[in-house]
């Protein structure tokens, strides 16, 4: 048994071994432009995985109740990740890891912050690519606006958030998507990041915690909806649904709370028990 635990997958010792060491270095020393078409990529994955659990909890909760609809609705987001981890694409979250190899020493920390924004943009313009693509489907006016109406009800939602439930539900968020991709890279086969993508990223979403990379695609795709047919129907006030709203109420504390939780709670305190005292 312990020898087919060895080959299934990787213990916890060796993961932040190779992501202080190996992985996240090699990510630091990624060139800009591969960094920016993957985290394009990325952005979009993620972008996709919202579309999908927009598209599922626009009426699901009426048939199963809320509290079945949020884990169903956190299910298909999953989507996301598992195309970022398994196909191959660099996601800003997920990159907050790398501080690993920063408190290792193995790079520095100016270099990893670099590399962050660039991939933060990256991620960026994927997302809002995604959202105005999708807008442009004309599939949320199906069902007399049933999916544009949640789009809107689910942007105008994040924008109206105060700074500290955003940025503690953002902490808790990131927790878990770097803990999935922990997770995902313990496996040695693509069931087995499938099923650690699928859980945490599941219990982040059913939970409503924030990801400011999923707030890319979700805000501006309420944002292109706003002077639609699908805001007129759905008599939301859409005051605070705008550029403020969006960069300054939603992402700063999101973006903050998300290096936290994925930087801190998960790449911090992993290295401070397997790598550091190694040394």
């Amino acid at each position: 048994m312990a020898d087919t635990m060895n080959i299934d997958c990787k213990s916890p010792a060796n993961i932040a071994d190779a992501l202080a060491k190996t992985v996240c270095v090699a990510k630091t020393n990624a060139s800009i432009l591969k960094l920016i078409v993957l985290g394009i990529l990325a952005g979009a994955y993620i972008g996709f995985g919202a579309a999908f659990a927009t598209l599922v909890s626009s009426d699901l909760a009426k048939y199963v109740g809320v509290g079945l609809a949020k884990v169903l609705t956190g299910g298909v987001f999953s989507v996301g990740l598992m195309l970022v981890v398994i196909a191959g694409a660099e996601l800003f979250t997920g990159n907050n890891l790398m501080l690993m190899s920063v408190l290792d020493k193995q790079v520095p920390f100016s270099k990893m912050l670099g590399k962050w924004t660039i991939v933060y943009i990256a991620n960026f313009i994927g997302s809002v690519l995604l959202a105005w693509i999708m807008y442009k489907t004309e599939l949320w006016k199906g069902g007399d606006f049933l999916t544009g109406i949640q789009a809107l009800k689910i942007a105008s939602a994040k924008v109206n958030l105060a700074f500290s439930p955003a940025f503690f539900r953002a902490i808790c968020c990131n927790w878990l998507v770097c803990l999935a991709v922990w997770m995902a890279i313990s496996s040695r086969n693509v069931i087995g990041k499938i099923f650690a993508c699928f859980f945490p990223i599941m219990a982040f979403v059913a939970l409503g915690f924030e990801h400011c990379i999923a707030n890319m695609y979700f805000i501006p795709m309420g944002l292109f909806l706003k002077g639609t047919g699908a805001a007129a129907a759905s008599g939301l006030n859409l005051t605070n649904l705008n550029l403020n709203g969006f960069l300054i109420t939603n992402l700063i504390p999101v973006t903050l709370g998300n290096i936290i939780g994925g930087a801190g709670f998960v790449g911090c305190l992993y290295w401070a028990v397997y790598v550091r005292k190694n040394k």
